[in-house]
């Protein structure tokens, strides 16, 4: 009788082993299939990977090349673009209703804001995500037979060495490049049940628009600073009229 009872354990932890192997070998491909398929449907933009890996033993993995397009009418290619992002999954929760992520780290982003402050290529792609959210939230609330929503939980999220690529239409089509301050978000989903892949896009889009626009804004008064300072130099007639190419300077992130 024990060695039946033994023989059953083995063959059990067996096929766990096999199921595990097999979820493994398929998981870097839905995953991928998932973040294409989803992106677009929330973003409203062109959303893409190069690569997916991710063990299910360990829940360590990486994605390669995450490309995020503009809203149509953009001139430039793409609203953002990362070389490789690592992360950190709590394997038991792979299976549940609530994947639990130990940490994301987003080395060298490139950003590119097309457009002024309040009207720009980031915060049409923010509106598509709020809009999105806010539907799923309705239909959630309105019930019905839907299988429950996956939802996610981040412990530790942090965004380094980014760049953000200002395009300034009135100046000839020319971009300026200035540093996008590091983006450090904590305990996102944490004292929840989680949150949604949407809540999740539209909480890191908020936060990359300010670090962007922050960084945008003040390499533009950098920019006017050093017009006025040439000005002084040569005279007051002189000084005036760079005064007003400032302004108009600043009165492109107003629109």
């Amino acid at each position: 009788m024990k060695k039946i009872i033994v023989r059953i354990l083995i063959v059990a932890v067996v096929l766990v082993l096999a199921v595990l192997i097999i979820a493994g070998m398929f998981l870097d491909s839905i995953i991928k299939k998932g973040v294409e398929t989803a992106g677009p449907a929330i973003a409203k933009v062109d959303v893409r990977l190069d690569a997916v890996s991710l063990s299910v033993f360990s829940g360590k993995g990486t994605i390669k090349g995450l490309f995020v397009g503009n809203p149509v009418g953009c001139k430039t290619p793409s609203a953002i673009q990362v070389g490789e992002v690592t992360v950190r999954v709590k394997p038991g929760s792979l299976m549940s209703n609530k994947i639990v992520v130990e940490s994301v780290s987003v080395n060298a982003p490139e950003i590119t804001i097309e457009g002024g402050l309040n009207d720009n290529n980031l915060t049409k792609i923010l509106e598509n995500v709020q809009a999105f959210s806010g539907t799923t939230t309705t239909n959630a609330a309105q019930g019905g037979t839907q299988k429950p929503a996956i939802k996610i939980q981040v412990n530790d999220l942090l965004i380094t060495g980014g760049k953000v690529n200002v395009s300034l239409g009135l100046l000839g089509g020319k971009t300026m490049t200035v540093p996008l301050p590091e983006i450090h978000l904590t305990d996102l989903g944490r004292n929840s049940d989680g949150i949604t892949p949407a809540e999740l896009a539209q909480t890191v889009m908020k936060t990359i628009i300010d670090g962007a626009l922050s960084g945008a804004t003040k390499a533009v008064s950098n920019i006017g600073g050093t017009a006025v300072d040439a000005a002084k130099t040569l005279g007051e007639g002189t000084k005036e009229s760079v005064n007003k190419v400032t302004k108009g300077i600043g009165g492109l992130f107003k629109k």
